[in-house]
């Protein structure tokens, strides 16, 4: 199982900040409670789990964010599939009865449903054509 939320590991840039950028902050509460001694202990303490705990917040909220727009690109893409699924099915039932229509009415036969396939596959291969494009 990832430990990614959204099951694909981030790009680079979207990539887990290391410890060594909350280092300076541990190193100068150190610095600052040898300074100021044992009695601000409490106050230093608190004061760099509150800057920890908003650098995981922040965190958190960009894998969120990171994790939400991944579903949006897989629903869209969903929906894209589910769109070309219905239309193929649309077509063959269509398809049917045009190819009656023009078996019948155009002499020769084979000519009627030749036109009426290639009228139906043209349909399909725009549509499909038209969304490979809006993709790139």
């Amino acid at each position: 199982m990832s430990t990614f939320p959204s099951g694909v590991a981030p790009t680079p840039r979207e990539q887990p900040r290391p410890a060594s950028q909350t280092r300076p902050e541990v190193d100068a509460a150190l610095a600052a409670r040898r300074e100021l001694g044992p009695d601000y202990e409490d106050a230093i303490a608190a004061g760099l789990a509150e800057r920890i705990e908003q650098l995981a917040a922040a965190r958190s909220a960009e894998l969120q964010q990171v994790a939400a727009s991944g579903t949006a690109a897989e629903k869209a893409e969903r929906e894209a599939r589910t769109q070309r699924f219905v239309l193929g099915i649309i077509s063959l039932a269509v398809g049917i009865p045009i190819t009656a229509i023009g078996a019948t009415n155009v002499e020769p036969g084979l000519l009627g449903v030749a036109v009426s396939w290639t009228g139906i596959v043209g349909v399909n291969v725009a549509v499909a054509l038209g969304a490979r494009r809006q993709r790139r």
